[in-house]
């Protein structure tokens, strides 16, 4: 299954380069990769279609992997890393900074995301281990309704913000919609070392995930800490969500809707699980993606949009599915 959806990804990388308003040959699309001899068609490849491209093979995977993760912490297979409070975290973040501090670029919108991603994420942690003693801080109900309440409070705040600035409203819209357009390689490269870290120890979680599907007596008989696989499980879904929202805003669906189908067809076993979400999940973005340009050409559908349509319907018809109703 695994090489079955590596093909995929590689279909959609090859499509993602090649259709657009302006249709270009898979074959030439491959000579102006390596080589550009000055025409339209490889400044397209290289300069606009490659950029979006990478990044929504790594938006998507890191996606993917933090929708599994939070998935398996939460026991919920409707979990979304957005119970985390990376979204309106993020979304906070970045219109404090326009409206406050002057920012208007996409390159000045990632690190205020990011930071804001992680505060919240921080906030989230600190909430739902107030009390109950160590062994019930932090466990997987509390964090969902600290991350609820943290979510709400930070989204109520995003909402004063745009109300009293109309020129934030706007420049927020453009962001919150999510998109893999408008964005080089300079903002791929500043969250690459987190994204590489991200699906690195990620993937790592899938043993210490599944002793601890177990039960969490089952998880300490075997030698495991359940804070602390909670507390790496949360910091790397940050790491993850956090910075491919940075990159392309919050996109829905994706780290919800890809694992509960990966999970459906595969069964619970995080070791297939974690990898095939952060391959699937890319298939989905990038289809979503050419999905867009095709609709609308020459002009084009977000690609947050485009994936809302497509994740929702797959989403409800596997909801309830008896084999994916619980973890």
């Amino acid at each position: 299954m695994l090489v079955g959806t590596a093909v995929l990804l590689v279909v959609a990388v090859v499509l993602s380069l090649a259709v657009g308003a302006q249709g270009i040959a898979p074959a030439d699309v491959w000579r102006h990769l390596l080589a550009s001899d000055g025409s339209n068609d490889a400044a397209i490849v290289r300069e606009v279609r490659l950029p979006r491209t990478l990044l929504g093979v790594a938006a998507g995977a890191a996606l993917g992997l933090s929708g599994a993760l939070m998935q398996s912490l939460s026991r919920n297979p409707l979990a979304d890393p957005g119970l985390l409070g990376v979204n309106a975290g993020a979304a906070a973040a970045v219109v404090a900074g326009i409206s406050l501090l002057g920012v208007t670029t996409v390159g000045g919108y990632v690190w205020l995301a990011f930071a804001g991603a992680g505060a919240a994420t921080v906030l989230v942690y600190l909430v739902g281990s107030r009390s109950g003693g160590p062994e019930a801080a932090g466990t997987p109900v509390r964090l969902t309704l600290a991350g609820a309440a943290v979510s709400a409070v930070l989204m109520a705040l995003v909402w004063a913000m745009t109300f009293l600035d109309r020129e934030a409203l706007d420049l927020y819209r453009f962001w919150a919609v999510g998109s893999l357009s408008g964005r080089g390689l300079g903002i791929l490269v500043q969250v690459l070392p987190f994204l590489a870290v991200g699906l690195v120890v990620g993937l790592l979680l899938a043993v210490p995930l599944n002793a601890m599907a177990l039960g969490e007596d089952v998880g300490r008989a075997l030698g495991l800490s359940p804070g602390v696989v909670r507390a790496v499980t949360g910091v790397v879904v940050t790491l993850l969500c956090g910075a491919a929202t940075a990159a392309v805003g919050p996109l829905v669906f994706v780290g919800l809707a890809v694992p509960h189908i990966v999970r459906g067809l595969t069964g619970p076993d995080d070791r297939w699980v974690l990898p095939l979400s952060a391959l699937a999940a890319p298939v989905l973005l990038l289809l979503a993606d050419v999905l867009g340009r095709v609709l609308a050409a020459p002009a084009e559908i977000q690609v947050g949009v485009v994936t809302a349509f497509l994740g929702a319907p797959a989403l409800i018809a596997l909801a309830g599915r008896r084999r994916v109703t619980a973890l």
